[in-house]
């Protein structure tokens, strides 16, 4: 066993996280590679956002296959063991006989992280050659038979071992684009590194499976250079393999069950879950969780952000607050709740100079930061909603965007305080901005421009908009995360009295809703503030009314 090659730390990564409490089987991933590793010279590179599973699953790989290690003791209770005894089917292309004993631990693997290299290094020529250099002693040390030359390359000397035992190898490339992201490299070097790439796996003998993670799509800088022997699965536009990264709606109800189960005073419903890391969207119509954040809210009993903060989150704030492409707007309407058109083009998402508002916004959507769907994006959830929040809110240079947000903070303090004329004056200010929003003309308008000035009230509340209460549907309801504090129930009309949107909130009842969910998450609130808002388009002016309902 060497550093690359049959390295037994790739059984004890995967062996890990089996033994963690919150531990989601998704072993039956190699049912589906069992073929293309029969057949040999096979090359899948799957593409996901940050913590999605990605690097767990190529450790499962890694684990299963590799030759010198006994695997038996993780795999012969996973799914993919009782889908081999039992001929349990899925839905899947695959042959539905066949025995994961056959294929485990059968295989040299070749398993590498290139984070680890990445980080421990100060170039790019120190990152590779590490890397050519330490796999080349493990191929030496492990074959030495083969007559390799001198100064041979990693391939010649793969192709020599083919050559005299027939031996292919499984390649396990685990974040392959992380290179991309190091200041220390150029524009030359991911070149020549797409180069090593596509020498290594494309047209040779010696590789049965290619098995290659990253968050970027293959970058295609030439003809010359391109990895064109990959089949490439992508969240957005391919269905296939969707559901071995990031949690499904069960396996999430599975795990609140566990949860439950071993904490002792749970303080995370079920439903807040779902607002906090759902939201995701594959081209096959499944919607999914975000996994690192499930998991960690779990076993820390505590809803926070666990996953948003990244270098490329940074990055592309920076394209938003220099308003490149007047993307700064299409956020502005993403963090008002609104979906925006947009045409994904996940190869944009290679370049380091984003100039157009497609890449700006497809880079969003192939880090995670945004939601794909139905030819549009959005915030997906919480999570991602509140660091985009924040960065309105503390960026002077956003203009007009930032001192609506800045002036949430007087809006909800007069809202709590009953002052409609403070808040008449901040949605008049609103609408008088030197740049509007929006044309203002109707409800949806309205809607996007006052969910900004109620910015704030998402640190102390969750605010749900438009959603089924009583016997309609409330445009805003805000749910005190602290106990002892107001709710607030707002419903907006256009060309009608503030007087009319409290007498719906009254008539369809939304109270009911607030009072359920409050009831749900084991709060009590001090009282419920009905808030009526509305705007006549003659005058163009704003109309406020706040009603108090005690509690019992």
């Amino acid at each position: 066993m060497g550093y690359y090659l049959n390295s037994a730390q790739v059984l004890s990564l995967y062996k890990s996280e089996v033994d963690s409490p919150y531990f989601v089987d998704k072993s039956l991933l190699l049912k589906e590679l069992f073929p293309l590793v029969k057949a040999g010279n096979k090359h899948l590179c799957i593409t996901r956002p940050r913590r999605f599973g990605k690097s767990v699953m190529a450790a499962m790989v890694g684990a299963f296959f590799s030759k010198g290690i006994d695997s038996s003791s993780i795999f012969d209770s996973l799914k993919i063991a009782q889908a081999s005894e039992d001929g349990s089917t899925m839905e899947s292309t695959v042959d539905e006989r066949f025995d994961y004993r056959e294929y485990m631990n059968q295989y040299n693997v070749i398993y590498i992280n290139f984070i680890e290299a990445a980080n421990e290094s100060d170039s790019y020529q120190e990152f590779i050659s590490s890397i050519k250099e330490m796999l080349q002693e493990d191929l030496r040390e492990t074959f030495p038979e083969v007559r390799f030359r001198k100064k041979g390359t990693v391939i010649q000397d793969l192709r020599m071992i083919y050559e005299k035992h027939r031996l292919r190898f499984i390649l396990v490339f685990d974040e392959w684009d992380c290179i991309f992201h190091k200041s220390y490299t150029s524009n030359e070097d991911r070149k020549s590194f797409i180069n090593w790439l596509a020498a290594m796996t494309k047209d040779t003998g010696y590789v049965a499976l290619s098995y290659m993670t990253g968050v970027l799509p293959i970058a295609k800088y030439s003809s010359g250079s391109t990895i064109n022997n990959f089949d490439e699965y992508t969240m957005a536009v391919q269905p296939k393999f969707s559901e071995y990264f990031g949690f499904t709606e069960e396996e999430v109800d599975m795990l609140y069950d566990r949860y439950l189960k071993r904490t002792v005073s749970p303080a995370v419903t079920r439903e807040e879950l779902r607002i906090w890391y759902d939201g995701y969207h594959t081209a096959g119509g499944l919607r999914l969780y975000n996994p690192r954040s499930v998991v960690k809210a779990l076993s820390n009993n505590c809803l926070a952000s666990y996953w948003t903060s990244s270098g490329q989150y940074m990055e592309i704030s920076t394209y938003i607050m220099n308003d490149r492409a007047d993307v700064k707007k299409d956020v502005a309407l993403m963090v008002a709740g609104e979906a925006v058109p947009a045409r994904v083009e996940e190869f944009a998402a290679t370049s380091m100079n984003l100039t157009t508002r497609n890449e700006i916004l497809s880079a969003m959507v192939v880090y995670g930061f945004l939601n794909y769907e139905d030819g549009k994006v959005h915030i997906p959830n919480r999570e991602l909603m509140d660091e985009f929040a924040k960065t309105i809110r503390e960026r002077e240079n956003l203009g007009y965007i930032n001192r609506l947000a800045v002036e949430s903070d007087r809006m909800l303090r007069a809202t709590l305080k009953g002052d409609t004329k403070k808040m008449e004056e901040i949605l008049q200010f609103a609408h008088d901005t030197e740049t509007p929003l929006l044309d203002y003309n109707d409800e949806i308008e309205l809607t996007a421009i006052v969910n900004l000035v109620y910015l704030a009230a998402r640190d102390s509340y969750y605010v749900e908009r438009e959603n089924k209460a009583g016997e309609g549907y409330a445009d805003f309801i805000f749910y005190p995360e602290r106990t002892g504090d107001d709710g607030i129930i707002l419903e907006l009309k256009v060309d009608d009295t503030p007087e009319a949107a409290i007498a719906q909130i009254k008539g369809r009842k939304y109270m009911l809703k607030f009072q359920g969910k409050m009831a749900e998450r084991k709060r009590h609130t001090g009282r419920i503030l009905l808030v009526g808002i509305g705007y006549d388009r003659k005058d163009k002016l704003h109309h406020c009314r706040i009603e108090v309902m005690q509690t019992a």
